[in-house]
């Protein structure tokens, strides 16, 4: 599994947006970015300075970065940016006065990396599928939506009739299966299940499509009690999930079968002989190497069927009933 470098900058962006940092310069191949506190805290691995700053109550001084998905086409324009940057630095040093020293200036010895942001003082880093920097930021987007809890907002007309519009709630959860042996494959299942009438829709996503979503509770609403409980609904998307499984074809584990029994066996013949060694430490030795590969073999050859729940929702719709 991989990604092109249009979803990886999709990705950075979306979570940039959702984080509510200042982007502040931004071409096809790369985005210079001012983070949020939210993102400094999640991104740049300073729980003392954080810590200083809830205690203190003091304006956050977060840091910058650009962050380059494309290098070798940004290099092209590296020269380019950089001497604009400079020229309106330099411009702005000219009509703006040194602003005096923070209270972190003070007590600590440095200059806060906010207004300083001249040709190489912003931290470049490359963001590319693999790098540490792109698994830190799935990290953190997996932790802060793994549960999320929206409402479908209304139109303006919505908000000035009498009369107030019904909504239903509905649980979703994304499930990830992972078929492996000594291949994987992994699959993203959403499904959606209304805890008003329990209705499920195995692709839940297509029901979201178009819809404005926000943690903000729409005026002129009001959402129809459930009659399902969370739990009870959770157990029903399993089911369902193990139900659309149960219909798959298997012949990959029947195959992954025979080729762990082929391969074992050319492991038990190449031991064979050494198990006979006639040094009992040796032979001690061997037979424990010997029982260690064949379990690592047992491992990556034996199918397995793994279901998760990555991230779940519960999202309140208008209803069509």
């Amino acid at each position: 599994m991989s990604l092109t470098v249009e979803q990886v900058q999709q990705q950075i962006m979306t979570y940039l947006e959702a984080t509510e940092c200042n982007i502040i310069e931004k071409s096809p191949y790369h985005v210079t970015v001012k983070l949020s506190p939210q993102a400094d805290r999640q991104l740049t691995n300073r729980p003392y300075y954080w810590g200083f700053v809830d205690r203190t109550g003091v304006d956050p001084e977060t840091l910058s970065f650009t962050f380059v998905f494309e290098p070798d086409k940004y290099a092209s324009i590296d020269h380019h940016s950089l001497h604009s940057a400079s020229l309106a630095n330099t411009a702005n040093a000219a009509t703006h006065p040194p602003q005096q020293d923070s209270i972190l200036s003070r007590y600590f010895g440095f200059v806060p990396p906010v207004n300083r942001v001249g040709p190489g003082r912003i931290p470049r880093e490359d963001v590319t599928y693999g790098s540490s920097r792109l698994q830190q930021i799935w990290a953190a987007a997996r932790q802060e939506g793994a549960c999320v809890y929206l409402f479908e907002q209304t139109s303006p007309l919505q908000r000035d009739t009498i009369f107030s519009a019904a909504y239903e709630p509905w649980l979703g959860v994304c499930f990830k299966v992972e078929m492996a042996c000594d291949v994987k494959r992994e699959e993203l299942h959403f499904l959606g299940m209304s805890l008003v009438s329990g209705q499920i829709v195995t692709h839940f996503p297509d029901q979201l499509a178009g819809i404005e979503l926000s943690p903000r509770l729409p005026e002129n609403i009001h959402v129809i009690p459930a009659s399902y409980a969370l739990p009870a609904a959770a157990q029903e998307l399993e089911t369902e999930l193990l139900t659309e499984l149960a219909l798959r074809d298997y012949s990959w584990a029947e195959e992954a079968k025979e080729r762990q029994v082929n391969e074992l066996a050319v492991l038990d013949v190449y031991y064979e002989d050494l198990l006979t060694e006639q040094d009992e430490e040796n032979q001690m030795a061997i037979r424990e190497q010997y029982e260690k590969r064949r379990q690592e073999m047992t491992w990556q050859f034996e199918p397995k069927v793994n279901i998760s729940a990555i991230t779940c929702g519960l999202f309140h719709l208008r209803s069509t009933h």
